[in-house]
């Protein structure tokens, strides 16, 4: 089932083109998220993708399901942390099916890649627990360094996709505020709004500048409160009171 799915699994490794981006902000990610959840309870997480986010999540949250319909991601997460205690069930989002409730649910880097976001988003947010909250992270196409590079005549259109996203399997860019629209357009009430990474310059730029680990810090820290510049959103929402 999942063997188009499996055809992006080169972009997933240290030699992908944007890997330098995608290690600073997959890390920074799920600490963020377990800052913000005093609990340690139940999580449905969407995606194994790169297995950062799952490895921390396992260590922290008392019970964590993760769904993907990549057998090849699957395999690659389970030889590389051979003793996470994630309960990873190969399934399409669309057809992903439990009883079960949950106190939380990540969709770290899901809607970008899905042929109807409305379909995840509608089926998933069943999947809440009473007052559960929902995570959604996408890339932000409206980035600073993409309007610099708007600016300066070098992107003629910023939310166009460009050869990163074609390789990740990436269908659709998201500014801010077209993510929070379509959240809305979910039944999902929108409580929060950060921003991940605010990256002034290319990644080409950033590695030849060698920046030290406290200035990367800050970049993630200071791009908290600037959503609608930085390199990636995170929204949280609840279910919207009918």
């Amino acid at each position: 089932m999942s063997n188009d799915l499996d055809t992006f699994i080169a972009a997933y490794s240290d030699s992908f083109g944007y890997a330098y981006d995608n290690n600073i902000i997959l890390n920074w990610y799920p600490q963020r998220i377990m800052a913000l959840c005093t609990q340690a309870q139940s999580l449905l997480e969407l995606g194994v993708g790169h297995g950062f986010s799952t490895h921390r999540f396992s260590k922290f949250f008392s019970k964590h399901t993760v769904i993907d319909g990549s057998a090849s991601v699957i395999a690659q997460f389970k030889a590389q942390y051979p003793d996470s205690p994630a309960e990873i069930v190969e399934s399409y989002f669309e057809t992903f099916d439990t009883d079960q409730r949950f106190d939380f649910i990540v969709m770290g880097f899901v809607l970008e890649h899905v042929d109807d976001p409305q379909v995840v988003l509608q089926r998933f947010k069943r999947f809440l627990a009473p007052g559960g909250r929902c995570f959604v992270l996408v890339p932000n196409g409206e980035s600073l360094h993409r309007r610099f590079g708007h600016a300066a005549g070098l992107l003629d259109d910023m939310m166009a996709l460009g050869s990163g996203d074609l390789e990740l399997g990436h269908v659709r860019s998201y500014s801010l505020q077209s993510l929070t629209a379509e959240l809305q357009a979910a039944g999902l009430e929108v409580v929060r709004k950060e921003g991940v990474f605010l990256k002034p310059f290319t990644t080409g730029q950033l590695k030849e500048l060698n920046l030290g680990a406290d200035i990367v810090q800050a970049m993630c820290t200071v791009g908290i409160d600037y959503p609608e510049l930085s390199c990636a959103l995170m929204l949280e929402a609840t279910v919207a009171a009918s």
